[in-house]
């Protein structure tokens, strides 16, 4: 199932960080995307920048239970980042669910099984009938973000 995100732009300055970076949707070599750049601070207790979407306009949790991953197509610069999730039962921002992988210089498609998410700062169990917001981060070092996302899909 292909998701259509409304992509926000979301970094540390939310808790007094001091990264910067931004979004912008444009061709990224020959596919229409939106691209996530951005220096990553970890000055001030901070370090990411982040493109997150709601899954459901209205913010509403969405019941992913009949499917077991998420695809993303992405184009970046070899450098690591993480996909999240949030789900209605997170009461906190910093509580998610994490997986890693890497977006090398060329498109490709990266598939994150629901099982691959590891809980951070909660013990709930990642529950896929209640998936809220996902995002595409870079975190938790110094350096330059650029990562480039064209498709979202929930596959089977």
């Amino acid at each position: 199932m292909e998701l259509t995100p409304s992509w926000e732009f979301v970094s540390d300055t939310v808790m007094g960080g001091n990264s910067s970076g931004q979004i912008e949707t444009l061709q990224v070599d020959g596919k229409f995307a939106t691209r996530l750049t951005g220096d990553v601070s970890l000055e001030n207790n901070g370090g990411f920048v982040q493109m997150a979407f709601d899954i459901e306009s209205d913010g509403k949790p969405f019941d992913a239970s009949d499917w077991s991953a998420i695809e993303i197509d992405v184009f970046g610069h070899g450098e690591e980042y993480d996909f999240r999730l949030s789900t209605s039962d997170l009461a906190r921002p910093w509580q998610s669910y994490r997986a890693s992988f890497v977006a090398p210089h060329h498109w490709t498609t990266v598939r994150i099984p629901f099982g691959d998410f590891k809980a951070h700062k909660t013990d709930i169990p990642l529950d896929v009938k209640r998936i809220r917001r996902m995002g595409v981060l870079a975190i938790g070092r110094v350096f330059s973000a650029d990562i480039a996302v064209s498709a979202v899909r929930l596959v089977a």
